[in-house]
């Protein structure tokens, strides 16, 4: 059997080269500004060029943040948020209920258009795409609740992930169908490769519809082994979890990012499963980033202290002499 370091890994690939809609950005700025002869205009404009240079050269950031909003009616559920997400890393994403955090993730994956704001990936805008474009730049997200595919297979859920799939078009379906039967045999072998590194194979042939709410998860992930997804976006992944099925979950993130380079972003209210798994941490409250950096600096926060948990809870949370109720990092067999 064929190990799965053998599959793409997309952290390899190259990123891609398409600057165009930056280039025409600074081109209308150019001849605005040679247009428009008001020296605050012209100011104005010479500062987005060094925005647009400073995204341009964010060579270390897969994904950019930029100034995004977004109102509903008289509600800002987003209010001019901006950070980066750094490539091959694992950026947690906290804070308090209503801070705005999945209407963020929904318009990074393209589900809503912001009010105002951009956003980036690999130095390109892609506000506004929808998101099968963005699925196939590489850019993926899972939902707070699984969204399988209730009755087919937990085997048939993996089989249907990867796009453009010769069975799909009726022509080759008909006359091309050796040629159908030979690609599925080939993503039915994968598909079972990646529920064993689930440790879901005994289950290959249930609907997904009876899985518990940990195994819909590990199954919503494994659908990233499906295809050549670089950045994942994971709402709650512990929410409804027990604790053995989380700590697959973790291995299995960890596996992700460490062999194949995948860069996550997690929404999670468990600060024992953020502190072990994230690089850097990001805190959002009434739809601001409040601050940023490692859970050890958030800790230290009084801000945070004050607007996340309020100082003593978010202490004995994180306090070093408290065990963990995790279990202990290994890997997956």
């Amino acid at each position: 059997m064929a190990h799965l370091k053998s599959f793409p890994n997309p952290s390899k690939k190259r990123a891609p080269e398409n600057k165009r809609a930056i280039a025409r950005s600074l081109a209308a700025t150019s001849k605005g500004s040679c247009s428009q002869r008001d020296p605050g205009r012209i100011i104005s404009k010479l500062g987005n060029w060094a925005h647009y240079i400073e995204i341009l050269n964010s060579s270390g950031s897969v994904i950019v943040i930029d100034d995004i909003s977004k109102r509903f009616g008289g509600i800002s559920a987003v209010d001019h948020c901006s950070f980066r997400i750094e490539t091959g890393r694992i950026t947690g994403l906290i804070g308090p209920n209503g801070a705005g955090k999945t209407t963020l993730f929904n318009i990074i994956a393209g589900f809503v258009r912001p009010s105002s704001g951009r956003i980036w990936l690999d130095g390109e805008d892609i506000t506004g795409l929808p998101p099968h474009h963005l699925f196939r730049r590489g850019l993926v997200r899972t939902f707070q609740i699984p969204r399988e595919f209730g009755r087919m297979t937990v085997l048939e859920n993996l089989m249907v992930v990867p796009p453009q799939q010769v069975g799909e078009n009726l022509f080759n379906a008909w006359f091309r169908w050796r040629r159908v039967q030979r690609q599925e045999r080939n993503l039915q072998a994968r598909a079972e490769e990646v529920l064993q590194r689930l440790n879901l194979i005994h289950l290959r042939d249930q609907l997904a519809a009876t899985l518990s709410g940990g195994q819909k998860k590990l199954l919503e992930l494994g659908r990233t082994l499906m295809t050549d997804a670089r950045v994942i976006l994971l709402d709650e992944p512990g929410a409804g979890v027990n604790r053995t099925l989380l700590a697959d979950l973790m291995r299995f993130i960890e596996y992700l990012n460490r062999e194949r380079g995948c860069t996550f972003c997690i929404i999670e209210h468990d600060l024992d499963l953020v502190t072990r798994l994230c690089d850097h941490v990001v805190v959002m409250a009434a739809g601001r980033v409040l601050t940023q950096g490692s859970m050890e600096e958030i800790k230290q926060n009084p801000a945070v202290r004050e607007a996340y948990l309020g100082s003593v809870a978010l202490s004995d949370s994180l306090s070093p002499s408290k065990p963990s109720s995790l279990p202990s990092e290994g890997s997956l067999s």
